[in-house]
């Protein structure tokens, strides 16, 4: 019988490549490409954990509908795996997301509530509170609560950092991380404290987010919803899945830094990410830059760029947001 039996079994394992043609300074740049699994995402991998978790403590029952609050790539991973064992998906995404990633979810069969992304985590129209009013109001529903389940960096300690720690052979310097709900970075961190304490664990944060700041002791001005175009990370609280103990260093980046990173890596590499994943690499390559020997520096194209053809590679797009 083959190994493969649902697309749930193509989660996880997901390549890791060498930037060639693109200033690394001294250092070797890898690019662990998460796109590659089945809904085209590195949360497909908190998705699972979640609902994996939630089956064995007996609070996914039949007919039960999974809810969210996400940025698209949690709510795609939650509705693939719902529909391939059964289950209902209701996700509130903000109205400032991708549109594709809208119609991907309606295609695969969920229930989409849009949500402002001009208000802060306090206000009852924000997307957290309005996911967690309506678990609390639905009869057999399960609140997946992404940014507080700590499935989400378990998933990351158990699969991701032993994928990058085996694929570099155990040699790896830095890895850099975004942070939207922290799973990702804490869970990497808390793997290569145990496993590599050689390992640097860097921030990419979009201009505009409080984790860098937070990262670097500076005192937090209070904003109103996100002013980043940047989809799926940068943060205006800090989430009870986020550690930062392990995380040693931080990068800003603006939009237009980071728009035209993606496409300097789509054109230079041929690797079409998402809009996350031009802070991400940004980051990386300034770290790289800022290097005086040699060094193995990992980070992710969280997402599969496709999604993102009429925006963050749209020439018409990016003029009327000011980044081209």
């Amino acid at each position: 019988m083959p190994n493969v039996k649902t697309l749930i079994d193509l989660i996880g394992n997901t390549p890791i490549v060498q930037v060639k043609n693109m200033d690394t300074g001294p250092c070797n740049l890898f690019l662990k490409l998460e796109g590659n699994n089945p809904g085209s995402s590195i949360k497909d991998r908190v998705a699972l954990q979640i609902i994996e978790t939630a089956e064995r403590e007996g609070k996914l029952k039949e007919g039960s509908t999974i809810i969210e609050a996400s940025a698209g790539n949690t709510a795609m991973g939650l509705a693939l795996i719902a529909k391939l064992k059964g289950y209902k998906a209701k996700v509130v995404i903000l109205d400032k997301m991708n549109k594709n990633k809208i119609l991907h979810l309606k295609a695969i069969g969920a229930e989409i509530i849009m949500a402002r992304s001009d208000v802060g985590p306090d206000h009852p129209e924000h997307y957290i509170a309005i996911a967690k009013k309506l678990a609390d109001e639905m009869p057999n529903s399960f609140f997946a609560s992404q940014f507080t389940n700590m499935s989400n960096p378990l998933a990351h300690e158990l699969t991701t950092a032993p994928e990058i720690y085996n694929q570099l052979d155990g040699d790896v310097d830095a890895i850099v991380c975004g942070v939207g709900s922290g799973g990702t970075i804490s869970g990497i961190g808390k793997y290569f404290n145990e496993h590599s304490p050689k390992t640097v664990i860097i921030a990419a944060d979009p201009k505009g987010s409080i984790i860098k700041d937070t990262v670097e002791g500076n005192e937090i001005k209070p904003i109103e919803g996100s002013g980043w175009l940047v989809e799926g990370i940068g943060e205006d609280f800090i989430p009870d899945t986020l550690n930062l103990e392990y995380v040693t260093k931080a990068y800003e980046i603006d939009d237009k830094e980071a728009f035209k990173t993606i496409r300097d890596v789509a054109y230079n590499e041929g690797i079409l990410g998402g809009s996350s994943c031009g802070t991400l690499i940004a980051s990386a390559l300034r770290y790289c830059r800022e290097q005086v020997v040699k060094k193995n520096v990992v980070t992710f194209v969280c997402d599969n760029g496709e999604k993102y053809l009429d925006t963050a590679y749209n020439d018409n797009w990016l003029k009327e947001k000011n980044i081209l």
